[in-house]
């Protein structure tokens, strides 16, 4: 296996085009453990830590660009970042141990295509963009996007993603990602929920995203939970639509971590108290 750290995104790109199969190190956290259990055997890991901006955090259009190497602990000590998206910053915070945090990224987490990656869901409710570079140039995409299946991304042989966008998020916002696992930490999500909203002045909901995890192949945004709940303050009435909405959407498997009913149920439930989370910020309250 050869290990190539190229200084230019140009010279990445070409030393996955020459590989087919080539596997590009971030943070590592996922790739490091697909070696060792020999899941998988790279000819070549091109590690993209050394290019200009993969490491860096930086304002962009009203929003936050993130490098594809920047790291959940990085993340959550930049402090403006974390005021304005702070269900992002707490859904990368949840993978893995602190020492994971030290090294896994948003980018590598959404290629890794798990339908329970934690920061997925609450990228989505964002509406996050990936910027995603390759042979043929550089092209956007929504994360939503990104994920095929378990697995499997819409990633081009030779392309990786150089960084993700979170918008500009816009007066009296809030954003929250919560989810059930079995253990208190260190676990895979039985279900997750995101969820992104806005207010006007008289506390009704003008816009929304509400994204789940681990209740089917993919990550998906919930239309009809958003719909449930726009043009409404959010009381027991909107909440209980918006939960039974994200309830019916949810298409679980039974397994050993959690029933279909239970999934179901539990779908609706995370997003009742992310959803109060999300106005709580909205409203300027930065618990």
């Amino acid at each position: 296996m050869r290990y190539e750290a190229p200084l230019s995104v140009e010279d990445a790109v070409a030393a996955l085009a020459r590989q087919p199969g080539a596997h590009v190190l971030a943070g590592g956290t996922d790739l490091l453990v697909k070696l060792r259990s020999e899941m998988i055997e790279p000819e070549v890991i091109v590690d993209i830590k050394r290019i200009s901006g993969m490491k860096d955090i930086r304002a962009e259009e009203g929003g936050w660009r993130i490098g594809a190497a920047v790291s959940g602990a990085e993340m959550s000590e930049h402090e403006a970042l974390v005021a304005d998206w702070p269900g992002v910053v707490e859904a990368a915070g949840l993978i893995g141990s602190t020492q994971v945090q030290g090294r896994a990224t948003l980018a590598g987490n959404l290629c890794n295509a798990s339908p329970a990656a934690d920061s997925v869901p609450a990228m989505v409710a964002a509406g996050a963009v990936a910027r995603i570079v390759g042979p043929n140039g550089t092209r956007d995409l929504a994360v939503i996007d990104v994920p095929q299946g378990p697995g499997k991304t819409a990633l081009e042989p030779g392309e990786f993603i150089a960084s993700i966008l979170l918008p500009a998020r816009g007066q009296r916002s809030g954003d929250a990602y919560l989810r059930f696992i079995p253990r208190t930490e260190m676990d895979i999500a039985v279900v997750g929920c995101g969820i992104s909203l806005s207010l006007d002045e008289e506390d009704r909901v003008t816009a929304a995203r509400v994204s789940l995890g681990a209740v089917g192949p993919k990550v998906m945004l919930v239309e009809k939970a958003a719909e449930a709940i726009k043009r409404r303050v959010l009381d027991e009435a909107a909440l209980d639509d918006l939960a039974a909405a994200c309830s019916k959407a949810a298409t679980p498997i039974d397994d050993k971590r959690g029933t279909v009913d239970f999934r179901r149920h539990v779908a609706g439930v995370l997003a009742r108290r992310a959803a109060v989370i999300a106005v709580n910020r909205a409203k300027g309250d930065t618990a």
